[in-house]
Parts: C-alpha cells; sequence; structure tokens
C-alpha cells in the first residue's frame, strides 16, 4: 500500500483525530494493529492512550461487518442490544477479532439465533392471551462487550394483562431481574424469558410495537373469551346520567331541573296511588252499603217479588230493586222463573240425558274429543274459586255430569260442544241442584241470541246481524272509539263473542258477573249488549293504541304492560282477565247507570227489526 494510494481526509480541529485512511474503513479485518499505518500525530497519540478503540475497530471491521451484512433482514430491532441469558458469547466474539473460517462463522450464526431465540411472541394461557416481554438485566463485568454501555440498565417488565397499573413495571440490578424472571415463569410457565438490553434507562417506557416479520399469532377462543361483554348488575353508567323525564330527541336538561322534574313526578305518582286507594276505598264501602240493603230487602222480595216476578216491569221501584241485585238465598228461585221454561222440560229431563250419556261412556261410544273439550273447559272454569278443579273440587262430579247431558240432549240436533258452556253451568250449579240448574241452562241457551252463538253455520248470518247491531250501537254511544276499531280493522268478531258465550265469566270478576246475571235474566238480550259497552266504556283509556296487536291484546286481556303492574302490585292473576284493568263491579256499573240518559229499548227493537227480520 503506497502513500499515493492513501486518501486522506481532513477533518476539524477538535473534534477527534485529524485525519485518517480510508483503507482502513475498508479493511477486511485481517491486518493486526501492528500493520494500521496513520500520518497523523494526533492519531497515533489517541491510539496509544486509548488501546480499547484497536479492539473495537477491529472487532467492528471483522465480527460486526460479517454479523451486519449476515443478518439485516430484520431491522425493526437493531436498536436494541439482544442478548440471551449470558454474555459469553459476545466476550468470545471480542477476545477474537477476526473469524478464521466458515466453521466460526457458522458458530457466531449460531449464537445469533440463541439471542433471537430469548424472544418469545406467544401468547400464554395463564396471560390471558395478552403477549409479556421481558427485558432483564445482565450482571455486569469488567470484560462486558464495549457496544452496550456498561452502565447498568432497569429490567423492564411489560405487562398487558393489567397486573400494573401502566402497564410497564422496571427494577434494577441483578436482583430484580431474577425476582421478574420468577414472576413471569410463575405466571407463563410454558414460555421462555426475553431479555435485552434498552438504549437508554428509561422508566417510563411504552410497549414495544410488534415486528412485522414477526407476527402475533392470535388465539380466537381465548381472546373472544376474555374480552366478551358482561354487564354489570345494576342500572348502567349512562341510566344513571339519562335523563327520564324528556325524550333523548329533545335538548338535555340540566342536571338540577332534572331532579326537579323527577321529584314532581314521583309526587304525583305518590298523589295518583293514594287517589286510587282512597277511590278503591269509596268502591268497597258503597259496595258493603249496597249488600246490606240488599239483606234488608228480602221482605220486599218475599212479599212482593216472589209471588209474581213480572210485577217488576210494571213497578219502577220493584225494577231498581232487582237491578241492585238479587239476594243469594232468593237467587235460584228468581233466576228459574226469570228464564222459565219455554222448551217445557221435565223435571225428569236431566236423569233421562245422564243415564243416556253414561251408557255412552260406559260403552265407549261417547266422542272422546268432545269428552276432551270438556275436560278442557272446566280446567278454565272460575279458577280463582277451585271449587271445580279435577282432584280437589267438590262440584266437579256434578259440572261434569251436567255438561255430558247437555251434549247428549244436543245429538238429536247434530249439534257439537261448544267451548265455554262450562262457565255457565258452574255458575248455575253455584246457586241451584243440577236438576234444577239443567232445566235452566237449556232453556237459558235457547234465547235466540245466545243459540245464534251456540248454533252451527246455520247460523252465521245471525251472528253477523247481531255484529251490525252491535257497530251501531257503539257508533251512537262511542264514536271515537268506534273510529279507532275501524281505523285498526278491528269488528265486533275479535272480541264480543268471548264475552257474550259465558256471559263474560271469563273476563269480569264473579261478584260483577252475577249481578249480570241478575238483570240479564230480568231485561233479555238488549242488557247482553248495554254490558258489552259498559265494558268497553271502562277500557276505554286504554283502547287507544297505534298498533293492531297491541289493542287486540288487550280486548283479550294479554296486555304485557299491564300484566307487568299486575305482577308488581301483587294482584292475583287466576281470576277474571279483565281484573288487571282494574275492571270490578262498582266500577262497571257506574257506566252502567250513565247510560240511561241515552239508551232507549225502542231503539233495541228498532235495530233487530231491521237486522233480523224473522225474529
Amino acid at each position: 500500500m503506497t502513500d499515493n494510494e492513501h486518501e486522506v481526509v481532513e477533518r476539524q480541529v477538535g473534534k477527534g483525530f485529524d485525519s485518517f485512511t480510508l483503507d482502513d474503513a475498508f479493511s477486511d479485518g485481517e491486518d493486526s494493529d501492528s500493520n494500521l499505518e496513520f500520518s497523523s500525530a494526533v492519531l497515533r497519540k489517541h491510539l496509544a492512550e486509548n488501546p480499547s478503540w484497536v479492539e473495537k475497530d477491529d472487532r467492528e471491521d471483522d465480527g460486526e461487518t460479517d454479523y451486519a451484512s449476515a443478518h439485516d433482514l430484520d431491522t425493526s430491532i437493531s436498536t436494541f442490544c439482544l442478548d440471551g441469558s449470558s454474555n459469553s458469547h459476545q466476550e468470545s466474539r471480542s477476545s477474537s477479532p477476526s473469524p478464521s473460517g466458515p466453521l466460526e462463522t457458522e458458530e457466531q450464526e449460531q449464537d445469533f439465533s440463541q439471542d433471537f431465540s430469548d424472544i418469545t411472541l406467544s401468547e400464554g394461557s395463564g396471560m390471558n392471551g395478552h403477549l409479556t416481554i421481558r427485558h432483564a438485566d445482565i450482571q455486569e463485568s469488567e470484560d462486558a462487550s464495549p457496544l452496550c454501555d456498561t452502565s447498568q440498565y432497569p429490567a423492564v417488565h411489560i405487562d398487558a394483562g393489567g397486573s400494573s397499573p401502566n402497564g410497564v413495571t422496571t427494577s434494577i440490578g441483578a436482583e430484580s431481574d431474577v425476582k421478574g424472571q420468577q414472576e413471569d415463569e410463575a405466571v407463563r410457565p410454558m414460555s421462555t424469558a426475553s431479555s435485552s438490553h434498552l438504549p437508554a434507562p428509561s422508566h417510563d417506557l411504552p410497549p414495544l410495537p410488534p415486528s412485522p416479520s414477526s407476527p402475533l399469532p392470535k388465539s380466537p377462543t381465548s381472546s373472544s373469551m376474555n374480552h366478551q361483554k358482561t354487564r354489570p348488575a345494576g342500572p348502567s353508567t349512562f341510566q344513571k346520567v339519562m335523563s327520564k323525564t324528556r325524550p333523548h330527541f329533545l335538548p338535555p336538561k340540566s342536571r338540577q331541573e332534572d331532579r326537579k322534574h323527577m321529584a314532581d313526578w314521583e309526587a304525583m305518582m305518590k298523589q295518583s296511588r293514594a287517589a286510587e286507594e282512597k277511590r278503591r276505598k269509596a268502591l268497597q264501602e258503597r259496595r258493603l252499603a249496597r249488600e246490606l240493603k240488599i239483606e234488608q230487602s228480602i221482605y220486599t222480595w218475599e212479599k212482593e217479588i216472589l209471588p209474581d216476578w213480572r210485577i217488576v216491569h210494571k213497578n219502577p221501584n220493584l225494577r231498581k230493586l232487582w237491578w241492585n241485585g238479587i239476594p243469594t238465598k232468593l237467587r235460584a228461585s228468581m233466576w228459574q222463573q226469570a228464564v222459565g221454561n219455554a222448551l217445557a222440560l221435565s223435571k225428569d229431563n236431566y236423569k233421562n240425558c245422564l243415564s243416556r250419556a253414561k251408557r255412552a261412556l260406559l260403552a265407549g261410544s261417547f266422542p272422546a274429543e268432545t269428552l276432551q273439550a270438556i275436560e278442557d273447559d272446566i280446567l278454565s272454569t272460575l279458577p280463582g274459586l277451585h271449587i271445580f278443579h279435577p282432584e280437589t273440587g267438590p262440584l266437579y262430579q256434578d259440572l261434569m255430569d251436567m255438561l255430558c247431558a247437555w251434549v247428549v240432549s244436543r245429538v238429536d240436533e247434530g249439534l257439537e260442544y261448544v267451548h265455554g258452556t262450562a262457565k255457565i253451568a258452574g255458575m248455575i250449579l253455584l246457586n241451584m241442584k243440577p236438576q234444577q240448574g239443567f232445566v235452566v241452562m237449556r232453556n237459558l241457551l235457547e234465547r235466540h241470541c245466545m243459540r245464534s252463538f251456540y248454533d252451527s253455520a246455520a247460523t252465521k248470518d245471525d251472528v253477523e246481524a247481531y255484529y251490525r247491531i252491535f257497530d251501531t250501537l257503539l257508533a251512537d254511544s262511542m264514536p271515537k272509539m268506534y273510529f279507532n276499531f275501524k281505523q285498526h280493522q278491528i269488528s265486533p268478531s275479535a272480541y264480543l263473542p268471548a264475552w257474550l258465550v259465558p256471559l263474560f265469566l271469563d273476563h269480569l270478576p264473579f261478584e260483577a258477573c252475577a249481578r249480570l246475571w241478575d238483570v240479564l235474566l230480568l231485561e233479555g238480550d238488549s242488557f247482553l249488549f248495554r254490558a258489552a259497552l259498559a265494558v268497553l266504556a271502562v277500557l276505554e283509556p286504554r283502547l287507544f293504541f297505534p298498533d293492531r296487536q297491541e289493542l287486540l291484546d288487550l280486548l283479550q286481556g294479554e296486555s304485557k304492560a299491564a300484566l307487568e303492574v299486575a305482577t308488581r302490585e301483587g294482584r292475583l292473576l287466576d281470576s277474571a282477565k279483565y281484573a288487571i284493568y282494574g275492571v270490578d263491579e262498582e266500577t262497571l256499573w257506574e257506566r252502567i247507570d250513565s247510560m240511561e240518559d241515552w239508551w232507549r229499548e225502542s231503539t233495541w227493537k228498532r235495530l233487530t227489526q231491521r237486522e233480523l227480520p224473522d225474529l
């Protein structure tokens, strides 16, 4: 190497050595320390004072150059001095400045791969699917590699599992390294501890981003299970701050105004409950007073009405007395006289029909479908009384016998059993004996309106005529409700048969039905429609729903909102269906009495003559 081949680069004075040759920068590492030639005396002086520079340069020229040229594929972690559990392999590289052959090169590659093998990028089950990277500090030694600073660096524990508040825990010294390694192995025994020196001793380090060349494996099962949202018990944070006194589409209120309005609402609800309780007590007192008055009027009943019940139609005072309700002890005889015996049935008619029914049951000729329909109908007959229960009810067998006898009596006409008949038979059995009640039931169901609903398809035209009559009465008495029903395409066929076939026993309380029956047997079919209008009048505030299905559910006594309120208030749900709406005897009769101003019997006769000319 001649002097002409040397190119000297002059550097500024005071910033290191004055000059150096470019041949040294491209040295292959085979030259020893004595073969280096420099033209500057200052350089020789610095080299003599710092012999470690020569070793560093040799190592950089020989080992590190080959090292970088062979392994610069992943440069995302080139800023870290990644090391294994010990630094013996670095010391071996620093002690031998130049690799002499391919064997040593392979050993260095193996050492390098061992360094990277200590980095664990796996998700262990013990860490709930989070990545944990621990940079352990290596014990200092005087012969440590100069490439990495000899000062102590903290052991940084980056824990994404949430064990640390900020996710990063630092500790300095070998003791903290051993302790962190033990904690890491206790949490995730299957993972391998990874260690590296950080470029600066910082105690507030952000989490390391994953390398593009080393994608993190994902565990769908564990991550989806750990990140599954679970709603805590009680109201959510949004529900706590959400205003309950203003719709969401309006501007929000202030907290003070919202609390004031909420307190006003609670006060109004408290007053409403107090008013409802006061009204209920008033109705109860009125009922007790009426019942007491009825008991005191027994003498008048026995002296004036019992000998000839037709006098009621001539005397308004006696008629009003009848409308207040028949005394319980006189109800059987009064019902029998009011219904009459248009069919001219003998006293033995019940025994004859019952014997025929029992012979059919013993012979197996009684229709099984009809028998099953009777049993199902009995199960839903006045369930609140528990008097017709198949196992414990004392009147179950009497009710079954009466219904079977009634089915036999209709066989000659080719008529089948109608669901709802058990309610009527049960109501009659509560007031009279089966033999007497059978005659009353047959004559009652032979009235034109009742027979139209209990007959087969032959009376379909008559049923439609009654629907038109009811529509006309509804339009005259409650036009808004009539328009609402027409708008939702709800005809009387959607609710009227469920009321008339069992004579309201499915929907109204027992006391209200008993009083309705007293007047029904006296006034005839016209009172059925008057009572139906009164039921709609009681339900009127609830019948303006925008949804047709909600309206039908309410008419059927299956409104979800009303059921929830009744359940919360502890009301009995095994009684009448409309009990959940607050329909009771006094409320219903208030509506019936209010119809005196516009109800005319002449209107009923005119409508029946128009729709049913053959009646």
